[in-house]
């Protein structure tokens, strides 16, 4: 039997070039699978003609886009998730999604290999690879570009000597990968850190110099989940969707920075993830009102501890399945309505409200009213400060 290999399918140069690339190197056939999501750019059907077209004896398209939302966003959303306190886990959070679908696949079409389009020095082949091992440990993976050295003029070559449907002349100056959740730029005049990025490398942002109305949005959220814009209901999908056309549109969620990538090196990266980034912003003010203070303090430790796993490709890990368990009871009472004013590149909170507040107006309060009984403030700090006083003692007596 013709041993089988499903290929993680773009329906770009580089992977219609691996179709014939690994029929040929290996004997196998090719599955192409592509999942949508929420990249934009080709329909997908036009994308499953083409694998066919290029030499694939199957082909599978998947619209992923709310299951990508609600399985994987969300959970980033709850978590705070920003890698190196900056970076919303665009790419990052895209692979596990993709990784279920050609398990899937493999396991249906009887394939004993996956294959992937990733270099040999980026995060991203570790996000694939161990993500597969980690949900089927019995298949194999390989990478053209990095196991059969298959450099861009290679590609070209094998596409024009082959005659495959597909466009090889055309090449952006900068790798980009983009999904519903953000998009990330590389490489081209960003690879010399002190180049300023241009205009043109944004696409899901505005330029948030150019002067406009600011735009007041309300964003309401049940357990940690976003439900609702302005009082009118949505899924999490619609809910990234929309904030990405309001806050993108006044430049929210710019960001250009030096990142550690898992492989050991530093890379600069410039993401947009307007979305994202408003989202995040209001529920880590709603957890502010929420919260109790010393759960929120140790949640804030979990959330960078769960932006590393899925950084580095753990998605699956028993260690990240654990930490879900703490950030959903963690989300426990985060609901409520948060009032951000989207203007200039930024998204200022500006309203609180929330059944399940742990703020107490008569506690705060300075004025008449005041329920704080400020006479027992003395004896505490007498008490709380006493390890530390006994110490100072002994050290000033040395």
């Amino acid at each position: 039997m013709t041993e089988r290999v499903v290929l993680a399918y773009s329906g770009g140069l580089d992977t219609s070039v691996c179709i014939g690339w690994i029929a040929e190197e290996t004997g196998a056939e090719v599955i192409a699978v592509a999942v949508d999501v929420g990249q934009g750019g080709e329909d997908l059907d036009v994308i499953r003609k083409r694998a066919l077209a290029c030499g694939a004896v199957e082909a599978e398209v998947a619209d992923a886009k709310d299951e990508f939302a609600e399985e994987y966003c969300l959970p980033a959303i709850k978590a705070n998730a920003l890698y190196m306190d900056r970076y919303p886990l665009v790419s990052a959070l895209s692979r596990p999604a993709i990784v279920k679908h050609l398990v899937a696949a493999a396991r249906k079409h009887g394939a004993t290999t996956v294959a992937h389009g990733c270099t040999g020095k980026g995060n991203d082949q570790v996000r694939f690879e161990a993500g597969i091992s980690s949900l089927a440990p019995e298949l194999k993976c390989i990478a053209p570009v990095r196991d059969y050295a298959m450099t861009r003029d290679k590609a070209i070559a094998f596409a024009e000597d082959k005659g495959l449907p597909i466009a090889t002349t055309k090449k952006s100056p900068y790798s980009i990968d983009q999904n519903v959740f953000g998009r990330a730029v590389e490489t081209g005049f960003l690879e010399d850190i002190w180049n300023a990025p241009i205009e043109d490398v944004y696409d899901y942002t505005q330029n948030p110099a150019t002067p406009r109305e600011a735009d007041e949005v309300v964003i309401t959220f049940d357990k940690g989940v976003p439900v609702a814009i302005d009082g009118r209901p949505v899924t999490v999908l619609q809910a990234i969707q929309q904030l990405n056309e309001r806050a993108g549109a006044q430049g929210v969620g710019r960001i250009d920075m030096v990142e550690d990538r898992l492989v050991g090196i530093k890379s600069r990266e410039v993401y947009e993830a307007p979305g994202a980034i408003a989202l995040i912003t209001a529920h880590q003010e709603l957890e502010n009102v929420t919260v109790e203070r010393e759960l929120a303090r140790y949640k804030r430790q979990v959330e960078q501890r769960w932006s590393e796993l899925v950084y580095d490709g753990l998605w699956f890990s028993p260690l990240k399945r654990a930490l879900d368990g703490f950030v959903e009871e963690a989300s426990e009472h985060v609901s409520g309505d948060i009032r951000m004013t989207l203007h200039g590149g930024r998204a200022t909170v500006t309203g609180r409200r929330s059944q399940k507040s742990l703020y107490d107006f008569n506690l705060a309060t300075y004025d008449t009213g005041d329920t704080f009984d400020q006479s027992m403030a003395k004896g505490f700090i007498e008490i709380f400060g006493l390890s530390s006083k006994i110490a100072a003692k002994r050290d000033l007596a040395q």
